[in-house]
């Protein structure tokens, strides 16, 4: 498994204020992925309940650190492509 790991600093209002952009597109991307395609999936709630502290703290724009971390596994995907 490969790991890809990206830190971003947060020391301005325009930082938090784009950072605060960037989460609520990537929540607004999964809400609509597990309402389409994952449907019926007891993981696609799991998802949104994990990512939804991160949404939220995201929206108080206070200084700080955000880390990514991509976990790329080896395995294709399912289902339709």
């Amino acid at each position: 498994m490969d790991e890809y790991e990206a830190t971003f600093e947060i020391t301005s209002k325009d930082d938090a204020h784009a950072v605060e952009r960037l989460l609520n597109r990537l929540y607004d991307t999964l809400r609509e992925e597990s309402r389409t395609v994952r449907a019926g999936t007891s993981d696609s709630t799991k998802m949104l309940e994990h990512f939804e502290g991160l949404h939220d703290a995201a929206q108080r724009q206070r200084a700080g650190k955000l880390t990514v971390v991509l976990e790329q596994r080896d395995e294709p995907f399912e289902g339709k492509q």
